[in-house]
């Protein structure tokens, strides 16, 4: 039982930490007595403050972890058993459904069944209310994925389970799940609308799918989703989901319109395509298919493509970006010949339209389609650089490295938009202008600057962008200029490419593709510099790089001048790793035993090498 203290506890401190718009405040949880729950702002039912001060203390037990099985099996069962008759409240509850979140994995399928079926009521129709909530929502996710452990007891059997006992073992839990893909299909619109039942649609869609991404509670708030795409992984599903899938993404194409005119919708449209795309690429296909039916027969001004306008909006160019990435040949090849072609440039100076146009240069890089792509926007790389929509310029060089085409003319129009193409004594010039993103008389402060310049000005401006698009042109077949630019840095400016974070990844792509000679020159360069490097954060693992990809001769040459440091790196926290991992104790005290070891290393390095190749 729960002592008063107790009971005061939680709402003395847990007031403003849950204090948000739709939410009770703290005076209102002061006066919250009933043990089933009390009205708050609106008329909503809440969970009552001594079921949020149990579900709180629920949360910190979780947090110290179980001795064995047992007794975690039984401590769920205890929850589950306070929860059993309030669930929704508990779930709406911003405490209670922080404690469902992490208890749902711990349970069995078929106690997720029981909580399923409890918050979807007899008809299921509870769903939706709870669903769209913004606690509500997040436990119904948690629900739904533990759909991907219904073969987790068949695999702990030592004999196979016979149908009846895997329909016992997981045969509710599957149910609910139909049921709860049932309301989402009749109630389509509302969902995919609602910014937070649209979450849980997407989840139904992944494990209808059979795949899961992280979890949105993993998820830091304000990450950058479009930059790295969630790694999902695959799990077996029932016969059912396959043929409810089906049913789910047609109702969703009766609602293709909400796709192109609201963002929220945008996004569920973009999961279903690409679960299509990895679980049944067929059905992606269609549905690929009658999306651009569907978007390039909107009626537009007489002769303009809808497409174009589209491509301009914030909600559907999002869709566009997806539906580019995710089709095959003939759609691509269709999608630029009768709607992008002539139209490249002006979409790559648009503030959103630009996203989708770099989506298209990587999808079309396989193709030789990229051919024509990249003629039309070679044509306005200056305009587009002025424009600094630099992502555009940068996935140009990435295609055109991956594809092996149009390298020298990609090569030729930077050094002409960086104004270092004339005089030829200017293109020792352009590795720092590249990564600076700045054109030669601004970086120089000079119209007419010759002669030694890469003392004159230090190099200390690296930008992502800068950085990204030297990393795709290390890559080109022909590197001379960038590896020339490369030897005529000073000591110092390697060393800040080296410990910067933007910098760091372009020294490291250029040394490693380097021949052994050409790797030699830079090291040179470097002598001097290595202590520093190895006491860095992020010289450190250039180091590491370096050193993996160097001779034996050249290893030996860099051991020589960390050894004489040995009580500096040491102590480093960074530097401590590159001792180990160098073996330098052996190269001051074995060194033939050390020189036995990288010699074989090196052997068997090149052996896989040249059974890569």
């Amino acid at each position: 039982m729960l002592s008063k203290a107790e009971d005061k506890k939680p709402q003395k401190g847990g007031g403003k930490k849950r204090r948000h718009p739709g939410e009770d405040g703290g005076g209102e949880r002061k006066r919250r007595e009933s043990p089933k729950g009390e009205k708050g702002q609106g008329g909503k039912k809440r969970l009552d403050a001594l079921s949020v001060g149990y579900f709180r203390r629920v949360g910190e037990r979780l947090s110290e972890g179980f001795e064995d099985d047992e007794e975690r099996e039984m401590f769920v069962e205890n929850v589950l058993t306070e929860a059993k008759g309030k669930a929704a409240l508990v779930a709406t509850d911003r405490t209670g459904s922080i404690t469902l979140q992490r208890l749902l994995p711990l349970s069995s399928p078929q106690q997720v069944g029981e909580v399923l079926a409890e918050l979807g009521g007899e008809s299921g129709s509870e769903f939706k209310a709870v669903s769209c909530d913004r606690c509500g929502g997040h436990v119904v996710e948690s629900a739904v994925r533990q759909m991907s452990r219904w073969m987790e007891s068949s695999e702990k059997e030592s004999s196979p389970p016979t149908e009846e006992e895997g329909e016992e073992s997981c045969g509710l839990l599957e149910a609910q799940v139909l049921s709860f893909s049932q309301v989402v299909r009749d109630n389509a619109a509302e969902f995919i609308r609602h910014v937070h039942g649209s979450h849980v649609v997407r989840t139904l869609l992944h494990v209808l799918g059979g795949c899961l991404g992280p979890p949105r509670t993993e998820t830091r708030p304000g990450g950058k989703e479009r930059s790295i795409p969630p790694q999902l992984t695959d799990f077996e599903i029932p016969t059912s989901f396959w043929y409810e899938l089906k049913d789910l993404t047609e109702t969703l194409m009766e609602n293709i319109n909400l796709s192109v005119t609201d963002a929220v919708a945008s996004a569920v449209f973009q999961t279903m395509l690409t679960v299509c795309h990895r679980k049944r690429p067929k059905l992606c296909k269609q549905l690929l298919r009658r999306i651009m039916e569907y978007l390039t027969s909107r009626s537009a001004a007489p002769g303009v493509s809808p497409l174009l306008v589209f491509l301009k909006d914030q909600a559907s160019s999002r869709l566009i970006e997806t539906i580019i990435q995710l089709s095959h040949k003939p759609l691509l090849r269709g999608l630029y010949k009768n709607h992008l072609k002539g139209q490249l440039v002006d979409l790559a100076l648009h503030p959103i339209a630009n996203f989708p146009i770099q989506r298209l240069t990587a999808a079309s890089a396989k193709y030789k389609l990229f051919l024509r792509i990249f003629d039309e926007l070679f044509q306005g790389v200056e305009a587009i650089l002025a424009a600094g929509h630099m992502g555009v310029i940068v996935q140009l060089a990435e295609s055109c490295a991956e594809s092996e085409e149009r390298q020298d003319e990609m090569m030729q129009c930077l050094l002409n938009a960086f104004h270092c193409a004339e005089p030829g004594s200017r293109h020792v010039a352009c590795l720092p202008l590249f990564m600076s993103l700045l054109t030669y008389e601004v970086y120089y402060h000079s119209d007419t600057a010759e002669g030694n310049i890469s003392t004159e000005i230090p190099l200390t401006s690296i930008c992502y962008h800068g950085s990204r698009l030297v990393q795709a042109l290390a890559k080109f077949k022909e590197r001379s200029l960038l590896l020339s630019s490369l030897r005529t840095l000073s000591p110092s400016d390697l060393l800040s490419m080296a410990t910067d974070p933007a910098g760091s990844h372009v020294l490291q792509a250029l040394i490693t593709t380097s021949s052994d000679k050409g790797r030699g020159k830079i090291l040179k360069r470097l002598e001097g510099q290595y202590v520093q490097m190895a006491c860095s954060r992020l010289g450190s693992r250039v180091l590491e790089a370096v050193w993996n990809s160097s001779s034996v001769g050249q290893r030996q040459s860099m051991a020589q001048e960390l050894v004489p440091s040995e009580s500096q790196l040491r102590a480093d926290q960074f530097a401590r790793h590159v001792w180990a991992k160098f073996a330098l104790s052996h190269f001051a005290h074995r060194r033939a035993h050390w020189q036995e070891i990288q010699t074989g290393e090196s052997k068997k390095r090149k052996l896989f090498s040249d059974i890569l190749e």
